[in-house]
């Protein structure tokens, strides 16, 4: 059984930075793209960024410049990087991903971690 587990979130103040992690663990043969999406109270969940496995990364115009998201295939794990972190970055996150595990193709979500930007 495949699972992702994100951690690094918290209560951080406009201007600061946080890194949030997320590891993929259990019967995996290989992983496709990873990405990082956040929902905020009330709202959809929204992409943020994604990378591939060959480390093309994509991210909302909203971060851009501020996120950096990066990989360690060896440690199947994504990380998110934030920086100048303003108030309407509070959300929720969530990690996701494509993982193949006993010849299968799924996609797999994290549970979420919470992540507050006080001004």
């Amino acid at each position: 059984q495949v699972q992702l587990v994100e951690s690094g979130g918290g209560l951080v103040q406009a201007g600061g930075s946080l890194r949030l992690v997320c590891a993929a663990s259990g019967s995996i043969d290989s992983i496709g793209a990873m990405g990082w999406y956040r929902q905020a109270p009330g709202k959809q969940r929204d992409l943020v960024a994604t990378i591939e496995s060959s480390g093309i990364t994509n991210y909302s115009d909203s971060v851009k410049g501020r996120f950096t998201i990066s990989r360690d295939a060896a440690k199947n794990t994504v990380y998110l990087q934030m920086n100048s972190l303003k108030p309407e970055d509070t959300a929720v996150y969530y990690c996701d991903a494509y993982i193949h595990s006993l010849s299968l193709l799924m996609h797999y979500w994290g549970k979420g971690t919470l992540v507050t930007v006080s001004s």
